[in-house]
């Protein structure tokens, strides 16, 4: 098994050229990993001195909001879309929309994507769900993923994982371990694809639960699958050890000036997952709730040569702001009509840009029993309001336990925040709810219709 790490020799391999073509894009998406868990965030309970590396040498953005659950981020990433407009069931993505694998194959990029899909409807049996083309028909000439075609109860991701390729059905990779799977897969995709730009969407599958043993854990050789809360530090650690690998693959290809690379979480923290923070305060993980401690997640931007060193950027970035930026980069502005982001390349590059005053979402989880309950908000950097009015200064109460009283008895701060988070609500579209899918193939095949296209 190739394992990735720079042995040098290469490193001025095709390194004039690529220099003269677009730059690369690597983007790193860690699985319910809150900003808390990097100490660069001032986390005081886990180590990523790769990232942390990445951070000094580049850009930390300190607002950067996802949804609050892994598909509606993925949903939300790929498209540049808010929710409303094209999130429809959990594990889902309509076949007919465009992300950004599709942009960047039409500016000429190569496209890789390895990790964790979860996206062709599985969960709820919809149709078309056993496409396991549906990544190339996403953008992606490349594949290599968990949860392609198969259920999380018939392999999971991490010993022994089961893992499909766009050129291999889904296979259980005994003795191998998960993530270092698709990191290699990514590696290799590098080194072939060295000679013109490529773009790297890496959703990975770490640090999700099951909390486990990784190969550096002293019980990875005699109990791989034991669970316990104790392994996610040991799964934070090797998250930090792949981005290091990647960087460094990179920079033995002579390709790391001409790439940039973006590191983000699509979530917050599992709830069972409680950190110390460097300031003393303990940040117990919000994944799934509407607060910062289920939003906010970490921002790295590295770009050597291009990134100002040691900036800290507090911008209100949202996960819409993405698609917006490749096309920035890619030199494709005109495919955003339909999309709601803006782009933060600017803030990339060091300069002013044009950022948000606000922050939007659309929060329709479609998980589960009903515990995660669905909202909108706005907010802005003090304050947030919900649909149902609520209205909470996030800057002093971030876990949203004191909301503030509407009219008398509140700052004029407040109300003016309150009055332009409410401008920002009704200049959405109403909202619309619609019934669960059914899950069964029976009631599929009664009440579903075929995928269509979505309305913009």
């Amino acid at each position: 098994m190739l394992i990735c790490v720079g042995q040098g020799g290469s490193a001025t391999t095709f390194a004039a050229a690529a220099k003269s073509v677009k730059p690369n894009v690597v983007l790193i998406m860690a699985d319910d990993m809150g900003y808390e868990c990097l100490s660069c965030y001032g986390s005081d309970s886990y180590k990523t001195p790769n990232l942390d590396r990445l951070a000094a040498e580049g850009v930390r953005f300190a607002n950067c909001h996802s949804q609050p659950l892994c598909t509606p981020s993925r949903v939300k990433i790929m498209t540049g879309k808010y929710n409303f407009r094209n999130y429809e069931e959990f594990g889902y993505l309509n076949p007919f929309e465009r992300t950004f694998g599709h942009l960047l194959q039409q500016a000429g990029y190569r496209t890789c994507i390895a990790g964790k899909w979860q996206l062709n409807g599985l969960t709820y049996d919809l149709p078309g769900n056993q496409d396991a083309t549906r990544p190339r028909k996403a953008g992606f000439h490349e594949s290599c993923l968990w949860q392609l075609t198969k259920l999380r109860k018939v392999g999971e991701r991490y010993a022994d994982a089961l893992i499909e390729t766009d050129r291999q059905p889904a296979s259980r990779r005994t003795d191998a371990y998960g993530p270092q799977v698709f990191t290699d897969f990514v590696c290799d995709f590098m080194e072939r694809n060295q000679a013109r730009p490529f773009f790297v969407y890496y959703p990975m599958v770490l640090t999700h639960d099951p909390f486990v043993p990784t190969p550096d854990s002293p019980e990875w050789q005699q109990d791989r699958h034991r669970r316990d809360n104790k392994f996610f530090a040991e799964m934070v650690a090797y998250t930090d050890k792949i981005v290091g690998q990647l960087d460094a693959k990179l920079a033995e290809l002579g390709l790391r000036e001409n790439t940039l690379l973006l590191f983000t979480g699509d979530n917050g923290t599992h709830r069972r997952i409680v950190s110390a923070m460097q300031d003393g305060r303990l940040l117990q993980g919000g994944k799934g709730k509407t607060t910062d401690a289920g939003t906010h997640v970490p921002l790295i931007a590295s770009w050597p040569g291009t990134t100002p060193r040691g900036t800290v950027s507090t911008d209100l970035i949202d996960f819409t702001d993405f698609y917006a930026t490749l096309a920035e980069l890619a030199d494709v502005p005109r495919q955003l009509e339909g999309t709601d982001g803006r782009s933060f390349l600017p803030q990339i590059r060091g300069e002013a840009g044009n950022p948000r005053d606000h922050l939007f979402c659309h929060y329709d989880p479609r998980w589960g029993s009903g515990r995660l309950k669905p909202a909108r908000f706005a907010r802005d950097h003090v304050y947030k309001l919900y649909h149902d009015g609520r209205l909470y200064n996030v800057q002093d109460d971030p876990l949203e336990t004191n909301p503030l009283p509407n009219g008398s008895g509140t700052s004029a701060a407040a109300q003016e925040g309150r009055k332009s988070l409410q401008q920002v609500l009704d200049a959405m579209p109403p909202w619309k709810t619609s019934p669960r899918r059914p899950a069964s193939p029976a009631a599929a095949a009664l009440h579903l219709p075929t995928s269509k296209k979505p309305s913009q």
